[in-house]
């Protein structure tokens, strides 16, 4: 809701949402990524990944999981969520949901979480590392760690 009690409409939620995040470019993502400060998390759908390929080193948790596996005093927490001090830079397809996205997780105190501006495609446009997803090794795309995790979490 807005100040005066009024549906904020996604626009100015959108608006809203990323004037707290310090979002990133891509190349700079990359380079945080190679120095080990940052983990990169791919929030796309199976059909985006299979379509468009994958970020090298990019953790996959889907949108509909992501609080669970990325809260570092979660049950269902990937290995890699070790810290609320942890820098996880999101990415989405065109970077719209990502922005979302790492709000919510700036809400389960992880202050550090932004996102890519531009997402994937913008990654991709950069001439960063990309896979295709027929040449990526066998990991299991739902949590990108190659196993099931068991998690419950249902869609």
């Amino acid at each position: 809701m807005s100040d005066t009690g009024q549906p904020l409409g996604i626009d100015a939620l959108l608006e809203q949402v990323r004037a707290g995040l310090d979002r990133v470019e891509a190349e700079e993502a990359f380079e945080a990524v190679q120095r080990g400060e940052a983990l990169l998390v791919d929030t796309r759908y199976a059909a985006l990944r299979e379509r468009d390929g994958l970020i090298p080193g990019a953790l996959v948790v889907e949108r509909n999981e992501l609080e669970w596996r990325l809260d570092p005093t979660g049950s269902h927490r990937a290995p890699e969520a070790t810290s609320h001090d942890l820098r996880v830079v999101l990415f989405c397809n065109e970077g719209y949901a990502s922005s979302l996205a790492a709000e919510s997780l700036r809400r389960l105190g992880l202050h550090r979480a932004t996102d890519l501006v531009g997402g994937f495609q913008a990654w991709k446009s950069a001439g960063l590392p990309v896979t295709d997803t027929a040449a990526a090794p066998d990991t299991d795309l739902d949590t990108g760690t190659g196993t099931d995790l068991g998690t419950g979490i249902h869609n």
